[in-house]
């Protein structure tokens, strides 16, 4: 069964693309392979042989091809950094160049200062910026915010959709786009995020009004129409979905 998922194909704009080699490019099977295979590549082999070796504490975090190493120094980090390739590449994997960094991560550095050897002191993981930040008390917390280029790719896509979809109904625009917007929230509604769900919705309705008003050149489509029709179909306000208490412990 396994031999006909990898040899199936995948359909591209009615052309059948089949992989020589690897599990295919959007494949229903593709993501159970992968993480199939590197829980053995590198949550097992972390777990059994990397973490033992090491002099602090450390962790490892891992979603589909996408994973953050937590080390409690800088020199566990740079072991395990340098045996990570060649682990990678015994099982014809490579680690991307580019994501690939060490951050400076700690709750309190000397001197509020990140260690020369590192670079920069937020990640980005899973479609969230981690940053070091203040609760309401005045405590460090972790929070988490959208990315910079999952939030300017959620609004290339929605003003892709209102580009081509100018012709529907205002009825049926508005149901789609509450639609798209509810998904929006469903993922980055998380605590301490509800800034960057109040600018996503204000950019919403600018794109909105922008290609509303490009359906009738002669009457135009001005801000003061723009406002009576929110009046008659708001869009969802945005809402934490997920509400959780920030970490406010050391992380490693």
């Amino acid at each position: 069964m396994i031999d006909k998922w990898l040899k199936a194909g995948v359909l591209e704009e009615g052309r059948l693309q089949r992989n020589e080699t690897g599990s295919p490019q959007g494949g229903v099977i593709s993501p159970l392979l992968s993480n199939i295979f590197l829980h053995h590549v590198l949550d097992e082999w972390f777990a059994g042989e990397v973490q033992p070796r090491l002099m602090g504490r450390s962790r490892l975090v891992r979603f589909a091809d996408d994973f953050v190493m937590a080390f409690e120094t800088l020199e566990d980090a740079e072991r395990v950094r340098e045996v990570l390739d060649k682990r990678m590449g015994r099982y014809g994997l490579t680690v991307h160049a580019d994501k690939t960094r060490f951050i400076d991560f700690r709750k309190h550095p000397p001197g509020g200062k990140q260690h020369p050897k590192t670079q920069g002191t937020t990640f980005d993981f899973l479609g969230f910026t981690h940053v070091w930040g203040k609760s309401r008390r005045g405590k460090r917390v972790v929070r988490q915010f959208t990315a910079k280029s999952r939030y300017v790719r959620a609004l290339a896509r929605i003003a892709e959709w209102c580009r081509d979809n100018r012709h529907l109904s205002v009825e049926e625009q508005h149901a789609h786009l509450s639609a798209m917007i509810r998904g929006h929230y469903a993922y980055y509604g998380v605590t301490g995020n509800i800034r960057r769900l109040q600018r996503f919705v204000r950019h919403v309705v600018r794109l909105w009004e922008k290609w509303l008003s490009r359906r009738d050149s002669k009457r135009g489509f001005n801000w003061t129409a723009m406002a009576a029709l929110l009046d008659r179909h708001p869009l969802p306000p945005p809402r934490i979905i997920h509400r959780y208490a920030a970490v406010s412990e050391p992380v490693p």
